[in-house]
């Protein structure tokens, strides 16, 4: 186990600093990333490095397509696209745990547990990366009501497609090489797990999510100070709540409802 450790160590290291160097991260993220790839790889193996790789390499990429045009959603989002440790050990923190989890306490619930906690995170990113490109704008997950692009809570038909996309891409991948899965199985872990933990994080957003009000430019945001620099006041939601837990309690979901579409087969 030593050597895997130490091969998955370097080789996340040279992913960080990859993406230290393309502005991906933040020294924080680069440090709290290192730790994740490392426990995730070298404890996990291959195949969860390679999930956590397809996420991390796509939501990077992703961040940064067509950036000029997603700038104006940007600025209601609380953090930009250079992840800091919080959004690292959101997204991949939940799935080194678990790697961890599946070395101390053995057992076949933890691949389809990671499966489901990797398609929701890759399903969210890919859904709030390219949704907020879509033409039409995004109605509320709770009432349907029409919402300014990169509203939490806001859904549309493109955000919802890709989300499904992204999780079944894990889901694939996971089956193409695990044979304790199989590609039906593997398809239908990721993509339900990625798109019920992608619209549990929505509904979230739209409901006890801590949103904050700016009273000088008349917008909502995740921010404690927007962009224009005036001190925002709460608007909604619970005032511990920020994204970052919304997402890790979203591929908590994600994952559950992959376990369970796992225990079906």
């Amino acid at each position: 186990m030593s050597n895997s450790i130490l091969f998955a160590f370097v080789l996340s290291s040279m992913i960080v600093a990859l993406a230290l160097w393309r502005g991906s991260l933040s020294r924080s993220g680069g440090i709290a990333a290192l730790i994740v790839g490392t426990l995730t790889f070298g404890l996990g193996g291959w195949l969860w490095g390679i999930l956590l790789a397809i996420f991390f390499v796509s939501s990077s990429l992703l961040s940064h397509f067509k950036e000029d045009e997603k700038r104006a959603a940007a600025e209601k989002f609380e953090k930009g696209h250079r992840r800091d440790s919080g959004q690292v050990m959101a997204n991949g923190g939940l799935g080194a745990l678990i790697a961890v989890a599946s070395v101390v306490w053995p057992g076949p619930i933890w691949l389809p547990l990671f499966v489901g906690v990797m398609a929701t995170v890759t399903a969210d990113t890919w859904a709030t990366e390219l949704g907020t490109l879509a033409r039409r704008p995004p109605r509320l997950i709770t009432n349907g009501r029409i919402v300014e692009v990169g509203t939490s809570g806001g859904v549309s038909p493109l955000g919802t497609a890709v989300s499904l996309v992204g999780g079944l891409l894990i889901g694939l991948i996971a089956g193409m090489f695990s044979p304790d899965l199989g590609i039906p199985a593997g398809a239908l872990i990721g993509a339900g797990g990625g798109l019920s933990g992608s619209l549990f994080d929505s509904l979230l957003g739209a409901t006890v999510q801590q949103i904050y009000y700016c009273d000088r430019c008349q917008k909502e945001t995740e921010r404690q100070e927007h962009k224009c620099g005036t001190t925002t006041r709460p608007l909604r939601g619970w005032h511990w709540l920020n994204n970052d837990l919304v997402n890790m309690l979203s591929s908590m979901v994600g994952g559950l409802v992959a376990l369970t579409i796992a225990a079906i087969f």
